[in-house]
């Protein structure tokens, strides 16, 4: 899925089925997931809230160096469920959804192209 950055000038930008960049990094444990809203929770569950902590770190380290600037995070939101066989704590870090499509990686290399381009 091709979508295009809303302003005054057109950037393709290369987006999944949720909605970001196809290249993001990704949370790597099963439990660990982008969401698809405004502001969009990037969400770490697991039983001990400093691994899950770790890798909400992990994550969040390597999309900025992938996003080469910090990622806009506005809001951290800790969470638990004590039913049954759920994972007790979920971190969720709220993210500028326009910096997880990689929009500031398109609006860079457009900036270093040619006009005319």
């Amino acid at each position: 899925m091709v979508s295009e950055l809303a302003s005054d000038k057109t950037i393709a930008l290369d987006l999944d089925e949720a909605g970001v960049s196809v290249d993001l990094p990704r949370p790597p444990h099963a439990g660990d997931q982008v969401q698809g809203v405004p502001y969009r929770p990037v969400e770490f569950r697991d039983d001990d809230l400093p691994t899950a902590l770790e890798r909400a770190a992990t994550w969040l380290r390597s999309t900025q160096d992938w996003l080469g600037e910090p990622v806009d995070v506005i809001a951290i939101h800790l969470d638990y469920d004590d039913g049954e066989g759920n994972p007790y704590y979920d971190v969720k870090l709220l993210c500028n959804e326009e910096d997880l499509a990689g929009a500031p990686i398109a609006m860079r290399g457009r900036s270093t192209k040619p006009e005319g381009d």
